[in-house]
């Protein structure tokens, strides 16, 4: 089977070649596939031989929508789409004044094992391919009938443990001839893998980091987050040092307010001593519930807030959407595979 979804329009025109097509075929091909159709009857200016070819090396095997979610407060839709392997992956769409965000998912399942997050449930499956996370924007875009305008690599998984299939989503997301959309609009999400916070800085790319911090000491992210314990905060800290010094793009930290685990003042204060000095902004999240968890949303936010604040480190509280469908990433999910088994 050829992964004719995560090739770039230089790879689709030698694949074209290959098949005794002309050089533009390929362009013609990324076109159409970036417009979410879902066979080749659609891509009616190629010839039918080119079509065929294309079905014979396993088609165009579109997503399919096991569920979705329509929030009445808000409007922010949530995807469960099934896969052509049968495995489920989450997608959500939310809308803002600026424009409207996407947040897609970069595996099937997660390995991280992240104690307040639903995704990891049952760890990870596999990763998707770059064509997968392709297929979450314009799919989305195309069900939704809303314009999408930034992406937000937050879903299920860690994108810096699929790195490569990340990297080359990049690439066939901020294509001009397909559904082009800028770096500046992206913002990619990890939990703190230092290896692949290294390697994308050097690759300069102006898209958002956000590392998932959710909590400024040792003893408590390693309780909350397996992947401190062989690395911690200081040594996370530093790659984000490196890779601001290497990139200029501001880091955003994540923070998960959780009552009695990491909302205390003595929390604040030593966040505050971290980040002094440094470019950064602290994003405070009322945590999600979730049913396997026994953690709890914290009271505090506002006043963890404005301690931070007094020592000059922006700090913004996420506005919830969809909290009347099943808002923490991994829940849907988490619930089909539920019913699967019953």
């Amino acid at each position: 089977m050829t992964d004719l979804k995560s090739m770039t329009p230089e790879e689709l025109t030698a694949w074209c070649r290959e098949q005794g097509q002309p050089a533009f075929r390929g362009r013609q091909l990324f076109q159409w596939l970036s417009r979410g159709v879902v066979s080749t009857q659609e891509m009616t200016d190629l010839p039918k031989a080119l079509r065929a070819k294309i079905d014979q090396e396993g088609g165009i095997s579109p997503p399919s929508v096991e569920r979705k979610q329509v929030s009445k407060l808000d409007g922010t839709i949530k995807y469960l789409w099934r896969l052509s392997d049968g495995n489920c992956i989450e997608t959500v769409l939310m809308r803002y004044r600026h424009g409207n965000s996407v947040c897609i998912s970069s595996q099937v399942g997660c390995a991280m094992g992240c104690a307040f997050c639903a995704s990891t449930v049952g760890g990870r499956v596999r990763n998707l391919t770059a064509g997968e996370l392709l297929d979450q924007v314009i799919f989305t875009q195309k069900d939704s009938g809303v314009p999408i305008s930034n992406i937000v690599l937050m879903g299920i998984g860690e994108p810096l443990d699929n790195y490569d299939n990340v990297r080359r989503f990049l690439t066939l997301v901020n294509h001009p001839d397909g559904v082009n959309i800028g770096m500046r609009h992206i913002s990619l999400s990890t939990c703190g893998l230092i290896r692949g916070i290294d390697r994308l800085a050097e690759e300069g790319l102006q898209l958002t980091l956000s590392v998932s911090l959710h909590a400024p000491d040792d003893e408590t992210r390693s309780a909350l987050m397996p992947i401190n314990r062989g690395t911690g905060v200081e040594a996370l800290l530093a790659a984000c040092r490196r890779y601001f010094a290497k990139t200029g793009r501001r880091i955003s930290y994540e923070y998960a307010m959780i009552d009695g685990v990491n909302d205390t003042p003595r929390h604040a204060a030593l966040l505050g001593d971290r980040l002094e000095g440094t470019v950064a902004h602290v994003n405070l999240i009322p945590l999600n519930y979730v049913e396997e968890s026994s953690l709890k949303p914290s009271p505090h936010v506002a006043a963890f807030q404005r301690q931070l604040e007094k020592r000059g480190i922006p700090a913004t509280v996420r506005r919830r959407l969809g909290s009347d469908i099943d808002a923490s990433c991994g829940q849907l999910r988490r619930k089909a595979l539920q019913n699967r088994a019953e």
